[in-house]
């Protein structure tokens, strides 16, 4: 028997994480101690409470059936409290918030409520694989939007042609950014919005990184701009905030239909987040908040002294507001899988080569702040020893 994949699998490069994987058990093989600033996730503990909210809600044997594929009234009303607290935006449960696996899963899925063979959807370069390869699992076509250290790693919008903006279904916008760390103004948000109203383009904002600021810096929603619900959605995840990437637990937030249209799909693929989860969800986003200032101030503290040894090495890098990445230019001479593989191979450090994120990427590497002080230490030490 002759198995064939799918053209849609076919057309895709190797998942970027996964390829990365694959390199580090490489050089594990060889002995090599290594110090994992690639993939961003967290290395902190979920924080105990939720951990027990989790436990008891296992045990209760009403979690234990089919959970709403929409997310628990009661996880939903949370969301919807936290967005009136955090943001002083107020959307209706019932309506404007639908919880998801993880918003990765509503991320990849929302181009199947909108996206028909030969529409676009604006993404930006570098950025968040998921969100080309969702279009591309729906028959779209990705347009990407370079996102330049001269423009402040925001795109331009002025610069997609009528022609492309006709076409244009979607936009997915991701600020405070992955990979770039870079951060949105409110101006910004209004330029999007203006531009969604014109040419009739849902926006996407993925705000995973929303809780994750340093100095005082408090990032803002996309839907606190007016006209925002309007036009488009917010994704968040409990991912980063509370450390629960394994939990597979977030949601979306913003306009009705919108969110309807991608309950629709998602009654149709999944059966919902496990109940339990949802639970320990509520937990988190009522409970004590003391968590997430700690987990500011360990990755702030993380952040400084990586600053500091990359500058000491010769390399040239922003100082993040947010986010748990750093995206560091590379030495003259080097592309950007280069030099991460150099890193890699020569000092035993995992970085994410830029142009992984896309073809804007080039030129940069990307670390995580996803490792302890001393090991961060150890890094620099090593790439000390380079000379890169």
């Amino acid at each position: 028997m002759r198995i064939e994949k799918a053209d849609r699998l076919k057309r895709l490069p190797p998942y970027l994480f996964k390829e990365i994987d694959r390199q580090k058990e490489q050089v594990r093989a060889k002995g090599i101690d290594i110090i994992d600033l690639g993939v961003g996730d967290p290395d902190l503990p979920t924080p105990p409470h939720i951990i027990e909210a989790l436990k008891r809600a296992g045990s209760d044997p009403a979690n234990h059936r089919y959970p709403s594929y929409s997310g628990m009234g009661e996880f939903n009303a949370a969301v919807a409290k936290w967005y009136k607290q955090r943001f002083d935006v107020d959307p209706d449960a019932s309506t404007e918030v639908v919880t998801l696996i993880g918003s990765k899963e509503g991320i990849a899925h929302i181009p199947l409520a909108f996206i028909n063979p030969g529409d676009i959807a604006l993404v930006a370069s570098p950025g968040y694989p998921v969100y080309h390869i969702g279009t591309q699992f729906a028959g779209g076509t990705p347009y990407f939007m370079d996102l330049l250290k001269e423009n402040r790693f925001l795109p331009d919008l002025e610069a997609i042609s009528p022609e492309v903006a006709q076409k244009a279904k979607m936009m997915f916008i991701n600020y405070p950014n992955n990979p770039t760390a870079a951060v949105a103004t409110k101006d910004f948000f209004e330029s999007v919005v203006a531009f969604a109203r014109e040419h009739d383009v849902i926006v996407c904002h993925d705000a995973a990184y929303s809780e994750m600021a340093f100095d005082g810096y408090r990032p803002m929603s996309f839907l606190e701009v007016e006209g925002a619900k309007s036009v488009g959605i917010e994704f968040h995840s409990l991912s980063k905030t509370y450390n629960m990437t394994g939990w597979r637990i977030g949601f979306a937030v913003g306009c009705a239909d919108v969110i309807s249209a991608l309950g629709q799909v998602k009654s149709n693929i999944d059966s919902g987040a496990f109940q339990a989860v949802q639970i320990a969800g509520i937990t988190a986003l009522e409970g004590d908040q003391a968590c997430v200032e700690d987990m500011r101030q360990t990755y702030a503290e993380r952040r400084d002294i990586l600053v500091a040894g990359l500058r000491s090495v010769g390399l040239s890098v922003d100082k993040p507001c947010a986010t748990f990445y750093l995206w560091v230019e590379v030495p003259e001479g080097y592309t950007s899988a280069g030099f991460a593989s150099l890193l890699l191979t020569e000092a035993g450090i995992v970085t994410t080569p830029g142009n992984g994120f896309g073809a804007a990427g080039e030129g940069y590497v990307r670390m995580a702040l996803t490792v302890d002080r001393e090991r961060i230490r150890e890094a620099v030490e090593r790439m000390s020893r380079l000379g890169p």
